[in-house]
C-alpha cells in the first residue's frame, strides 16, 4: 500500500502499553485526510527477542563471564522451553499458567530472585495472578541481565543505550558508537523496520523520541532508512528533541534525519508533508531544523497558529499490536504496578500546566507554559471512541497536572453517561481536592493519583513556588486515601540550598505519612538543574553556580552546577531510597532515621506527631454557598414513624438509603424529611440543572421550614456523603 506517513516509536519505552505520541499524531492526520500507519518497534523487537528462536541464537553466541551468567547459561534449556509460554501468560492469553509460575518450581531463577522476600506475605495466598506476574518479571529481568552482559551492553527494557543519549552536549560519543557494527538487537530492530517500510511505502517516516533511552535506536533507524531507502524523508520529534535539541548545531545529526521538529507536532508535520510534496515552500515550515548548505538552520516562519486541542482529533490506536503488549510487575506495590501492568489508553485533559510556576520545571517551554484545557464533553467523546476502537476501558491521563475543576467536570460527565472506566492521572496536591471531590472522582472510576510532594519542606516548597504546604498535602492525601484512591508522591532531594537537616526532616515527613496510611507509594528523585527551568535560567537567585556557560552543539538540558551551601546531596541517595522501599511495605516505620545512613546525620527536628496533628484539622467538604451540591445515589424510601416515650408521642421521618455496601438510615422531622426526599430528586446527577447550596437554602425557606443551617449541618445530613450527597 502507499501511505503518506509512517509513525514509529523506537525501542524501548514500555512493555505494557504504547507510548501515545504516534496515536495522537495519527488521530490528527485523520482529520486532514492524510494516510498514516504507526508502529511501536519496541514491543515488536521485545517479542522477537524473547522467543525460543532468538533465545537459542543468544545462548549460542553468548560468552559468559560472571557466576550469574554462567548459571543462566547452564539453565538455557529451561529458559528456551518456557519463554514462549511466559510471554503468552504476560499477554493475558494463558492465565491458568499462573499456578505453575507461582509455585516457584516451573521457571529457572537467577540473581534477581535473591532479592525477593516472602511472596505469600506480599501477595497473600489468593493473589496468584499478581504473584505470578512478579515472578515472571524477575525471570525476564534475569534474561535481560544475561543479554546485557553477554550480547549487548546497551540493552534495557525501558531504555536502550540511555547513557549515550542522556545530556550528550557533544554528539561525538553517540556518533562514534553508531559507526560500530550492528548489535544483535540492532539487527532485530532494522529487520522489523525494513519489513514495515516495504509494506507501507511511505513518503515520510516520523520517529518519535520521548526519552534519552529511545535516541540511539532512533538514530539507527534514521541511518538505515537514509541508506537503504534514500527516496524517503525522515523526521524526528518528541520529548527528547523538545527539551534537549533546541540549540542544535552539529551537522552530523542530519546524516540520520532530514528534519527535526520541536514542540507540538501537528502543524510541523502537516507543513513538512506539503514541503515534501512541493505544495509549500521552505518558509512555510514550523519549528523545524534541517541542513542547508551544510549548516543547521531553524525554520519557523509560518504565520499559521498551532491547532487548538479540540481540533487535533481523537488519538487513534489502530495498527498497534494492542493484544500483544505484556503486563509486568516490577515492584511489589499496587501504585507502582500501574505504570507497567495493564493496557492503559493515554489521554490528556489539558495541554500544558495550569499552575506553571515550579522553579525546577521547564516552565519556559511550550509543553508546560501553553495551557489549554478541552471540555469534559469532548474528553468523554474521546473516551467512548477509544473504548470502541481498542476494547479497553482503562485510561491514564498524562497531564502535567490535571486541573481539579476539569477533573470534576469529567467525573460528572462519566457518571452521567454511565461509562465504566478505570482511570488515573497526575495532580497537584492542592486544597481543591476536598473529601467530596475525591469521592466523586472515585465514583467515576479514578483509582490512583500521582503528584509532587517534592522536598517535603515548607521553606523549600515556597522556594520551588509549588503553592502547597506539607500540612495541605497530608490532608489532601487523606481525602484521596479515604475515598479509596491510591496516592503516589514524587519526592526530590538536593534542591539548591537544601541542608542535611532539611533532608532528614523531609524523610521524617514522608515516614509519618506512610505511618498514617495516607501515602501508598513514592519515589525519590535527585534534583537536576535544567536549562529551561527558572533555576537553570537564573541560578544565582537560588545560590547555585553554573560550572560552564558553554552551549553544546548537540543536546542541552541538564546543567552542571555547584551548590554553594556545600551539602553532599548524593550521599543521601541510597539511604533515602532504601528507607522508602521499606516504608512502602510498612516495614521499619519505627526505626531511627539514622539507621538508614552509613554516615552521621542530624536528628530530625520534626515533632513525631506533626502529620497526625495536621490531619486532625479536618478539611471535609466545601461549605461555600456557591458550591454545587449533587446526589449520586438511589432514590431513598421515606416512612413516617410514630414514636412514644413516657406517654408522649411524636412523628419522625425515617429515610433509608441503599448503597452497594450497606443500608444507611437517618431520622429527621416529618416536614423536613418530605422536603429532603423531594430535593434529592432535583439534586440527582441525571438532571441538567445543578443547584448551589444557596439555592437549596432558598428552596428550604420557600417550603416555610426553619433554620436551614441547623438542619443541613446536623449529624444525619453530614453523614450522607457516604450515600453520594456531595458538596463540590
Amino acid at each position: 500500500m502507499n501511505t503518506t506517513v509512517l509513525l514509529i516509536t523506537p525501542p524501548f519505552t514500555q512493555l505494557n502499553t504504547p507510548y501515545p505520541a504516534t496515536a495522537y499524531l495519527k488521530g490528527f492526520l485523520n482529520t486532514i485526510n492524510i494516510s498514516s500507519y504507526q508502529a511501536d518497534l519496541g514491543i515488536e523487537v521485545t517479542l522477537e527477542l524473547f522467543s525460543r528462536s532468538c533465545l537459542s541464537d543468544i545462548f549460542n553466541q553468548a560468552k559468559t563471564t560472571s557466576e550469574n551468567t554462567q548459571r543462566i547459561f547452564h539453565l538455557k534449556e529451561a529458559y528456551i522451553q518456557t519463554i514462549d509460554d511466559v510471554i503468552l501468560f504476560l499477554q493475558g492469553k494463558i492465565p491458568t499458567l499462573a499456578h505453575l509460575i507461582a509455585s516457584r518450581s516451573f521457571l529457572p531463577e537467577a540473581s534477581r530472585f535473591q532479592l525477593i522476600d516472602d511472596l505469600n506475605w506480599a501477595f497473600g495466598r489468593m493473589g496468584i495472578q499478581d504473584k505470578a506476574k512478579y515472578i515472571a518479571t524477575l525471570y525476564l529481568e534475569d534474561l535481560s541481565d544475561f543479554i546485557k552482559e553477554t550480547i549487548d551492553e546497551n540493552f534495557g527494557f525501558s531504555r536502550y543505550a540511555e547513557k549515550l543519549g542522556r545530556s550528550a552536549n557533544s554528539f561525538d560519543e553517540l556518533y562514534n558508537a553508531l559507526q560500530q557494527p550492528l548489535s544483535y538487537i540492532d539487527s532485530l530492530l532494522l529487520k522489523s523496520l525494513s519489513k514495515k517500510i516495504e509494506e507501507i511505502n511511505p513518503k515520510l517516516v516520523c520517529i518519535s523520541v520521548p526519552f534519552p533511552g529511545n535516541l540511539f535506536a532512533a538514530l539507527r533507524c534514521g541511518s538505515f532508512i537514509k541508506k537503504k531507502f534514500p527516496h524517503i524523508k525522515v523526521a524526528m520529534g518528541g520529548g527528547f528533541a523538545n527539551t534537549e535539541l533546541r540549540s542544535l548545531s552539529d551537522a552530523r545529526v542530519f546524516e540520520f534525519f532530514d528534519f527535526i521538529t520541536l514542540d507540538d507536532g501537528e502543524l510541523p508535520i502537516e507543513n513538512l508533508i506539503g514541503f515534501i510534496d512541493g505544495t509549500k515552500s521552505i518558509n512555510d515550515l514550523k519549528r523545524t531544523f534541517l541542513l542547508e548548505n551544510n549548516q543547521v538552520k531553524y525554520f519557523n516562519y509560518s504565520l499559521r497558529a498551532d491547532y487548538k486541542q479540540a481540533q487535533v482529533g481523537t488519538p487513534d490506536y489502530t495498527d498497534l499490536l494492542l493484544d500483544k503488549y505484556i503486563s509486568v510487575i516490577e515492584l511489589i506495590n499496587p501504585m507502582h504496578s500501574l505504570w507497567s501492568d495493564g493496557r492503559w489508553n493515554k489521554l490528556t485533559m489539558a495541554h500544558g500546566c495550569y499552575w506553571g510556576k515550579c522553579t525546577f520545571c521547564d516552565i519556559s517551554l511550550d509543553y508546560i507554559k501553553t495551557y489549554e484545557p478541552i471540555t469534559a464533553n469532548l474528553i468523554c467523546d474521546r473516551i467512548e471512541t477509544i473504548i470502541k476502537q481498542t476494547g479497553q476501558n482503562g485510561f491514564h491521563f498524562v497531564d502535567e497536572a490535571a486541573p481539579p475543576a476539569l477533573m470534576r467536570a469529567v467525573a460528572l460527565e462519566i457518571i452521567k453517561r454511565k461509562l465504566v472506566v478505570s482511570w488515573w492521572t497526575n495532580v497537584r496536591f492542592e486544597k481543591s481536592f476536598t473529601r467530596d471531590l475525591c469521592l466523586l472522582l472515585k465514583t467515576s472510576g479514578c483509582i490512583g493519583v500521582s503528584g509532587g510532594l517534592e522536598v517535603a519542606s515548607d521553606r523549600l516548597l515556597e522556594l520551588i513556588q509549588k503553592g502547597i504546604t506539607v500540612a495541605q498535602v497530608a490532608q489532601v492525601n487523606k481525602n484521596f486515601t479515604d475515598a479509596g484512591i491510591m496516592v503516589h508522591a514524587y519526592l526530590m532531594y538536593g534542591f539548591p540550598t537544601q541542608t542535611a537537616q532539611e533532608t532528614i526532616d523531609s524523610l521524617e515527613m514522608v515516614r509519618q505519612m506512610f505511618e498514617a496510611g495516607i501515602l501508598q507509594s513514592a519515589f525519590w528523585h535527585r534534583f537536576a538543574m535544567t536549562a529551561h527551568s527558572p533555576v537553570g535560567l537564573d541560578p544565582e537567585k537560588y545560590s547555585v553556580q553554573k560550572i560552564s556557560d558553554s552551549i553544546g552543539t548537540f543536546a542541552n538540558n541538564d546543567v552542571e552546577y555547584i551548590d554553594e551551601t556545600g551539602t553532599d546531596h548524593d550521599s543521601f541517595g541510597f539511604g533515602l531510597k532504601k528507607s522508602l522501599l521499606n516504608f512502602m511495605h510498612h516495614n521499619c516505620l519505627d526505626y531511627p532515621l539514622s539507621k538508614w545512613f552509613d554516615f552521621r546525620v542530624p536528628k530530625t527536628s520534626i515533632n513525631p506527631t506533626y502529620i497526625q496533628t495536621c490531619l486532625s484539622d479536618t478539611n471535609l467538604s466545601s461549605n461555600k454557598p456557591s458550591g454545587k451540591v449533587i446526589y449520586l445515589g438511589n432514590t431513598p424510601t421515606l416512612e413516617i414513624i410514630t414514636k412514644s416515650k413516657k406517654g408522649t408521642q411524636w412523628e419522625v421521618a425515617s429515610i433509608t438509603f441503599q448503597t452497594k455496601k450497606e443500608t444507611i438510615n437517618i431520622s429527621v422531622k416529618p416536614e423536613e424529611g418530605k422536603w429532603f426526599v423531594d430535593i434529592l430528586s432535583k439534586l440527582h446527577i441525571s438532571n441538567t440543572k445543578v443547584y448551589t447550596l444557596q439555592e437549596i437554602k432558598e428552596n428550604y425557606e420557600l417550603a416555610q421550614l426553619e433554620d436551614f443551617e441547623l438542619f443541613w449541618d446536623n449529624k444525619p445530613i453530614n453523614s450522607l456523603y457516604k450515600v453520594g450527597l456531595l458538596h463540590l
